[in-house]
Parts: structure tokens; sequence; C-alpha cells
């Protein structure tokens, strides 16, 4: 039967591999990174690929050889458009049907929408241009939806269903919280289910099916459809739950030193809420974790699990960085700490002013 331990030397393995020696080798490597928060793109390849810079990704991002926008749970991700293929495929079974009982639509017309706005988006528009067009369409062919749509999550029914990619307005960078602007998405060709699923496990596995329904934001129902198509492998895990990879699965590896991780990483994201013993205790789960809003705090990462948070304060160029241990875990030495800051420093493109290392009861 499979540990936690062994679930996550498998994973590490996906989530920790050879460097491909390119940004979008890199992304697809991994399988792609949640970025609500758009600097996590940055970090997470930073942590992953010590060395890599902000200009390569900056770079990757314009030349559209990396896209980012809101798909799988109406988070953002970041992908190459192979990948961003698949997670619009997860969208389009997970996402839709949620905005057809919100709208009061049917699937054919939330579909003949999607359309509309598609074609809207073949320029640049901004969420006020999106949001105008929505109350357009609506207006014209549904107007009873239009109050769901002003409220609530009906706020970001424009840009929100898999069918656009975003980008920063004029002057603003990619790793900013700026106003972005969105076009539509061309996707690379057909995805399916099965797509879905071999993509979790190429990038995540071995993962139970709740850990696919959840990363996907899909029904159990449409993980089962999804395996339909698909060899795996199958061995019992913790919890009880069977745990399904690929048969061509690389081998596990360890993860000896000190990463720092972005916030939403992979290594808690990519698995079900309620089962991410692989990476992170669940007293410190609920310490990086606010469950009321969503927010994860940027995660400490030493000898493969997570044991703490860390912070880069403020936005200019030149921070300070906070690294905070976990009690009753291993204190990362300081030493240990040269080579993450540096990846950090070329991925964001800062200057840390001094480091802080700091215990914190749990």
């Amino acid at each position: 039967m499979l540990s936690w331990d062994d679930l996550a030397a498998a994973s590490l393995s996906r989530q920790f591999p050879d460097d491909p020696g390119t940004v979008a080798g890199r992304v697809g490597a991994i399988g792609d990174l949640q970025t609500q928060t758009a600097r996590s793109a940055f970090i997470g390849l930073g942590a992953r690929f010590p060395g890599v810079t902000h200009a390569e990704i900056t770079a990757a991002y314009d030349a559209g050889e990396i896209v980012r926008g809101s798909t799988i749970r109406g988070t953002v991700h970041t992908a190459t458009p192979e990948g961003y293929t698949v997670l619009a495929e997860a969208t389009r079974v997970g996402q839709h049907p949620r905005w057809a009982r919100l709208l009061g639509l049917s699937d054919v017309q939330l579909a003949d929408l999607w359309t509309s706005l598609e074609g809207h988006a073949r320029e640049w528009r901004t969420p006020d241009q999106l949001r105008a067009h929505v109350d357009a369409w609506l207006g014209r062919h549904a107007p009873a939806a239009l109050d769901a749509a002003a409220a609530g999550p009906g706020r970001y029914l424009g840009f929100a269903h898999g069918g656009l990619v975003r980008r920063p307005a004029s002057g603003d960078r990619w790793e900013g919280q700026g106003k972005p602007v969105y076009g539509t998405f061309d996707r690379t060709g057909p995805a399916t289910l099965t797509d879905v699923v071999r993509h979790h496990l190429r990038a995540h596995g071995p993962s139970s099916r709740q850990d696919v329904a959840w990363w996907a934001g899909i029904p159990l129902a449409a993980v089962a459809d999804g395996l339909a198509g698909l060899e795996v492998v199958e061995q019992e895990g913790p919890g009880g739950r069977v745990y399904l990879d690929l048969p061509d699965a690389p081998a596990p590896r360890d993860l000896p030193g000190v990463r720092l991780l972005p916030e939403f990483d992979a290594l808690l994201c990519g698995y079900d809420s309620k089962a991410r013993d692989r990476f992170v205790d669940p007293e410190h789960h609920r310490r990086l974790w606010n469950e009321s809003n969503g927010m994860l705090l940027p995660p400490l990462l030493v000898d493969g699990r997570i044991t703490g948070r860390w912070r880069a304060a403020g936005t200019t160029r030149r921070r300070p960085l906070e690294v905070t241990w976990f009690a009753r875990t291993r204190r990362p030495r300081r030493a240990e700490l040269d080579r993450p800051v540096a990846a950090l420093e070329s991925a964001l493109g800062i200057t840390v002013t001094e480091v802080t290392l700091t215990r914190e009861a749990v």
C-alpha cells in the first residue's frame, strides 16, 4: 500500500523534473501553474528551475509560448497553449453547467453567448468592454438573466469560461496585479476528458479520483468518463483511497534542501483540499490556507515537505525576505537559503536586501 511519503516522492519527480531548457518546455513539463497571483508563475518556475530569469519568462508570455487566463475551478492558470487547451476542456465540463444554472440559460444559449464573446474578443478587450458585451447579448436573448449576471459570481461572466486569455494592459508587467485585457484563445486541437485526466496524472500523479476531480473542478462521473479511455495502474493508498498513475510514470525522487514556493503551488493545489498530507501536515495546512477567502500563503519547502512560509514585503525592486519555519520541523540553515534566494531574485527581477529567519509556534 502506498504511503504519503511514497506519493510525495512520485509527485516530486514530475513537479521537479530535469530542465528542458526553455520556459515553454518547463511549463509543459510541470503541466501548468495556478496564477491568480500573477507573480506565482515567476516564483514557481524559479523554485523548480533555479536560474530562470524574469526576462525569459516575460518573453515567453509576450510571444504566446505560455498563456494565462481563467480556467479550471474559476481560477487563473498559466500553461502552454497545448496545456491550456486541456484546461479549457475541463472548464467546459466543470464550469459551464454552473454558469447555465446561475443564469437560467439552456446549454445552447450558453454556448451561443460564449461564441459571441470569443468573437468580440478577437481584439483585446477590457473587463468593462466584455461586461458591456455580455449585458447587450443578454438584453437581446435572455433579459431575465441580467440580474444574475450583475451580482456575485456573475461579475466574472465575461472572462471566466476558459475561452479567453489575459495579458497586462499597456505598460504593466506580467508579474504584477495591474488591470488586464482579454483576447480569444484558439485551441491547439481537440481535447477530451481523457486528456484532462492524463494531463493531471502526468503533472501530479499518483492521484485519487477525488484529487483529479478537485483539481479539474469536474464531477467524479466525468473523471470516470476520462479514465474509460486511459490505461492506468491502481494502488491502494492512505485513507482507503485508490491512487491512479500512468504506466510510464517517472521514478520517484527526493528533494533535499530548501525551495521558496509561490502562492497556490501545485504541491498543494494539485490535490483534493481534504487530502494534502503528502506534502503538508494538516495543522500546517491550516496555517497556510485561509478557507474563508481561498488565499494561500507562499510555502517554504524543506527536504520535499512544506514546513513553513515566507514573505518578500513590498513592491519595489529591493525587498527584505522573511522566512518562517513551523515549530517541531527542521530549521532551515542560513546557508541553505542562498540558492533559493538567488532563484527568487532572478525569476522576479528583484534584489533581496536582508533575510530574517523566524520560528513560529503551531
